[in-house]
């Protein structure tokens, strides 16, 4: 895993000790003062600001008033190379974005976005993970310091608009199983964690499925519901009987008419796929293109780097019969560059 650029370290430390120098000549030095709510901050310009927090200041309250966005948190205590605010201690709040694609000297960042299909309380088999089991793997997540990003965060960082942090991870369930809404819904929320949802329509309101009105209940409280076509048909392969033309326009309404009604049902956007098996070739992608989706995604297993082909993202299945281990082996966020790339 990579760390704070010395550059940028450097930077902070000069910035900062520049301005300690200067405002300790002039400001009042009054002996017990307690600091306490929103203080004015020392410099500002186009690229940062400078800021003496106080007592009762967080790096999320920092990043609220700052940056507009408290989950920017850890983007002020990664910059100023710091785990714990210390009150009074002039720092550094970048305001431009930092870290485009996660490139740094030694490497480049990756981002792991694990599958998940079924979950149940009792029994597992290759597709479907048990209840525990989810509950120890987001448990795993939580305590080891990894965050959870949508995936327009993932698609802003690709696109070198903004940064995430080091241990960004997507989680994603595909299909729209009720055990999705009985099971991991409530472990997730749990841990504060964020999800998408690739959801294919035709399945909803079935048997042993999601309803509508749960669908809607979770992408109002922070899940992302995306399109998995409408029937789940293989898009890459014409079926018997069916002549190209009629091949091409049931392609068409496998991604319109899972996407109306997604947007219909959650007032949100749906611009992104989850290819029915992960498969996909030039001409699906080229349709999908053509429909204005964002990306879409496959199911070749490893971590996405921001170069990653938008129309072909892989994401990492994770198995019932996954132990930790082979779990965590999923988790990867970083890779350096060969020793001898120069």
């Amino acid at each position: 895993m990579y760390t704070i650029s010395w550059k940028n370290a450097a930077r902070s430390l000069l910035i900062a000790a520049i301005f300690a120098t200067i405002f300790s000549s002039c400001l009042p030095k009054q002996a017990g003062t307690r600091q306490s709510g929103p203080k004015k901050a020392e410099l500002a310009t186009l690229d940062f600001t400078v800021v003496r927090p106080a007592d009762d200041d967080t790096f999320q309250s920092l990043a609220a008033r700052y940056l507009g966005d408290p989950e920017k948190g850890w983007l002020i205590a990664r910059y100023n190379g710091l785990k714990s605010l210390e009150p009074g201690k002039l720092l550094v709040v970048p305001s431009v974005p930092l870290y485009r694609g996660g490139l740094d000297s030694q490497g480049f960042q990756t981002v792991p976005i694990l599958t998940y299909h079924k979950f149940s309380i009792g029994s597992s088999d290759r597709m479907t993970v048990k209840a525990d089991d989810f509950e120890r793997q987001m448990r795993y997540l939580k305590e080891n310091g990894y965050r959870t990003v949508g995936l327009d965060q993932l698609l802003d960082f690709m696109e070198f608009k903004s940064s995430l942090p080091e241990k960004a991870v997507v989680i994603s369930i595909d299909d729209g199983w009720l055990s999705a809404y009985e099971i991991a819904y409530p472990i997730l929320k749990e841990y504060g964690f964020q999800a998408v949802l690739f959801l294919y329509t035709d399945f909803v309101d079935g048997p042993k499925a999601l309803s509508w009105d749960q669908v809607e209940e979770m992408s109002r409280n922070g899940f992302d519901i995306q399109n998995h076509t409408r029937t789940h048909r293989d898009l890459t392969r014409i079926k018997k009987g069916e002549s190209f033309e009629q091949y091409l326009r049931e392609i068409e309404r496998e991604l319109d008419d899972a996407k109306k009604a997604i947007e219909e049902h959650t007032g949100a956007k749906c611009n992104y796929l989850a290819y029915p098996f992960g498969r996909t070739d030039s001409l699906v992608n080229s349709l999908v293109r053509k429909k204005g989706y964002r990306a879409a995604f496959t199911m070749e297993r490893g971590s996405a780097p921001f170069f990653s082909k938008r129309y072909d993202i892989g994401r990492s299945v994770v198995y019932g019969e996954f132990d930790l281990d082979e779990f965590v082996e999923n988790l990867t966020v970083w890779e350096a560059f060969a020793a001898n790339a120069y």
